[in-house]
């Protein structure tokens, strides 16, 4: 039983990587074809995509009455996302360049947003009203990215209308997008089934199953989608991806949890790491990101170490 998980656990990777291949080559032409921005694309469309594994943890954790795992899952999640990943990249990549004035506004933005959970457990709940808050601030957020982008549906309709062999090819790419996307959800829940039985067995908790190896299994796809797009120099797409996907965890995934079942916060301690270490890591994202116009290898190291010393200190903890 155990190396059949084994072998499950290296399937799903080499499934990952592949349709990460796929998702990244076809999203690209799709974006050429509306003659949209790949930054506005990957932020909006790719944001929701990547956050499907935590979006579906959300609402089977608050289906059975425990949208705690949903929120330990959305914290470590967004770690992750303004560190490892982060990091990951910056190094492929020597350095990722947030040169735009929207990729400048909106890395403030993203570390500002993702800190709204935080803030609204305060008060010992997050309820069903913040729920209702979380998504409108998505709503209004995603309001203002297309509003930065006029040319969406203008290019379009009159590009499909003259030529059909063109049309022909972009419904091609979005069936090849959208099968890319699902096999990434279903090698993503593969490898998060399998790591999930084999810490088990291996003794460790469920907290930090649900903390560390959940999260990290739920954001296989933005790390794969950020290797594959450095590798075929669509570097613009990196942070869209990564900054949506923070943005949608802190806002729809965990408002839509919270409005099938509250969440109360029974005791601040299991949280304690994870709210210092999203504090640090939205601070660092933040000021890395405006410093000279990118995010520097040095740079990059130094998120790597937070994300090391989140593992340490939740380790220790447990």
């Amino acid at each position: 039983m155990f190396y059949f998980y084994v072998l499950i656990f290296i399937a799903s990777c080499l499934l990952l990587v592949r349709s990460g291949t796929w998702v990244v080559s076809s999203l690209t032409r799709v974006a050429k074809s509306l003659g949209w921005k790949e930054f506005i694309v990957s932020f909006v469309l790719m944001a929701f995509v990547t956050s499907l594994p935590e979006f579906f943890v959300g609402i089977s954790s608050a289906f059975h009455y425990k949208p705690e795992l949903s929120f330990g899952n959305i914290i470590g999640s967004n770690i992750i996302n303004l560190t490892l990943v982060v990091a990951i990249v910056v190094l492929l990549a020597k350095g990722l360049k947030c040169e735009t004035a929207l990729i400048q506004r909106s890395s403030i933005y993203t570390a500002i947003i993702a800190f709204f959970p935080i803030l609204l457990m305060l008060d010992g709940e997050i309820s069903r009203i913040d729920g209702l808050f979380l998504v409108f601030i998505l709503i209004f957020y995603f309001k203002y990215l297309f509003h930065e982008q006029k040319r969406f549906s203008k290019v379009f309709t009159n590009g499909f209308k003259r030529d059909w062999i063109e049309l022909r090819l972009f419904l091609k790419d979005l069936g090849i997008f959208f099968g890319g996307i699902i096999l990434l959800l279903l090698s993503a829940e593969g490898i998060v089934w399998s790591v999930s039985f084999l810490a088990t067995s291996l003794g460790l908790s469920l907290a930090v199953i649900g903390i560390l190896i959940v999260a990290l299994g739920t954001n296989l796809p933005e790390i794969v989608f950020g290797i594959k797009a450095i590798a075929m120099g669509r570097k613009d797409m990196v942070l869209g991806v990564l900054m949506g996907s923070v943005v949608t965890n802190s806002t729809l995934v965990l408002g839509s949890t919270v409005l099938i079942h509250p969440l109360e916060i029974v005791k601040f301690s299991p949280y304690i790491v994870g709210i210092s270490f999203t504090i640090a890591a939205c601070l660092l994202f933040g000021v890395f990101s405006r410093t000279g116009r990118k995010i520097t290898r040095k740079e990059a190291i130094i998120l790597l170490g937070i994300y090391i010393l989140f593992v340490v200190f939740q380790l220790v903890i447990r």
